[in-house]
C-alpha cells in the first residue's frame, strides 16, 4: 500500500476529483479525514470509504472561513493523531462567470473566496500540523487554465486557478527545508459535475473538446490518480510543480518560454 500510516484531510471530499481521490487513498492505505459543505454528499463518500474497510471521518466545512479551516485540520489530528497529506482541492465554478465585461463582482469574489482562500487557510493550518508529523506532502488543485487563457470565458475562475498556482511554487520555496512538498495539480477539462454545469450546452462541449487532442474529457480517477503520486514517497523530490494531466492541451497551445 503507497499509503499505508499515512493521514489525509481532502476538502471538496463529496463528489468528483475530491470523492475518486478519497477512495483511491484508502485503498491504499490512509486514514481520511473528509472536507465538505454538503453533508449529504460528504457523508456518502465516507461511507463508501468505510465499506472498503479503511477509517474516515466526515468533516462538514464552509473553506472560505478561516475558523472551519482551523476546525478541519484540528479534527483530523485528534481523529487520527497526525497529518501526512492536505489536498486542498474543494472549488467553484459559477454558472455566471464570463468576460471581465460580464462577470459581476460578488462572482468574482465567491470565486476567489472559495477557490484562492480555502487554499491559503488550509496552508495556514495545515503546514502546523505537517510539521508536527515530521513533513508531509500538500497538493493544491489548480487547472490547466493557470497555464493559458479557457475557450469558454470564464474570468474569475481562470484568475483564481493561476492564484493557486503562484501560491503553491512561493510555499513549495518556503516550505522545501522542512520535508513539507507543495504542488499544484492542473487538470484539464474533465467530466465531471463541476465542469459538465457549465459547459450546459452541446456546442459548450465541444468548443473545449476541439483543443483537446485526446478527444475526449477526462475522468476524476484519472486524476486521483496523479493525486497518489503527489502524495506518496515516489514523488519524494517534487516540490514546486505544475503537475498537468490534460489530454495534451497545454502541450499543443503553450509556447515553452
Amino acid at each position: 500500500m503507497r499509503l499505508k500510516n499515512k493521514v489525509a484531510l481532502i476538502t471538496g471530499g463529496g463528489n468528483g476529483i475530491g470523492r475518486e481521490t478519497a477512495l483511491l487513498f484508502a485503498r491504499e492505505g490512509a486514514k481520511i479525514g473528509l472536507v465538505d459543505n454538503r453533508d449529504v454528499d460528504g457523508k456518502a463518500t465516507v461511507k463508501m470509504i468505510s465499506e472498503l474497510g479503511q477509517e474516515a471521518i466526515f468533516i462538514q466545512a464552509d473553506v472560505s472561513q478561516s475558523i472551519d479551516c482551523q476546525a478541519m485540520v484540528s479534527a483530523a489530528e485528534k481523529e487520527f493523531g497526525k497529518l501526512d497529506i492536505l489536498f486542498n482541492n474543494a472549488g467553484i465554478m459559477h454558472a455566471n462567470d464570463g468576460d471581465a465585461l460580464e462577470t459581476e463582482e460578488a462572482i468574482w469574489d465567491h470565486t476567489m473566496n472559495i477557490n484562492v482562500k480555502s487554499v491559503f487557510f488550509g496552508c495556514k493550518y495545515g503546514i502546523p500540523a505537517l510539521r508536527r508529523a515530521g513533513g508531509g506532502s500538500i497538493i493544491n488543485t489548480a487547472s490547466f487554465v493557470a497555464l493559458m487563457g479557457a475557450a469558454t470565458a470564464q474570468i474569475a475562475y481562470t484568475a483564481s486557478k493561476g492564484a493557486v498556482l503562484a501560491m503553491s511554487r512561493e510555499l513549495a520555496v518556503v516550505h522545501a527545508r522542512e520535508n513539507i512538498r507543495v504542488n499544484a495539480l492542473c487538470p484539464g477539462p474533465l467530466q465531471t459535475e463541476l465542469l459538465m454545469n457549465f459547459l450546459n450546452t452541446e456546442a459548450k462541449k465541444q468548443r473545449r473538446l476541439v483543443h483537446v487532442p485526446m478527444g475526449r474529457f477526462g475522468q476524476a480517477r484519472e486524476v486521483a490518480q496523479a493525486a497518489l503520486f503527489l502524495a506518496s514517497d515516489e514523488s519524494s523530490y517534487m516540490t514546486g510543480t505544475q503537475f498537468l494531466v490534460d489530454g495534451g492541451i497545454t502541450a499543443a497551445y503553450v509556447t515553452p518560454e
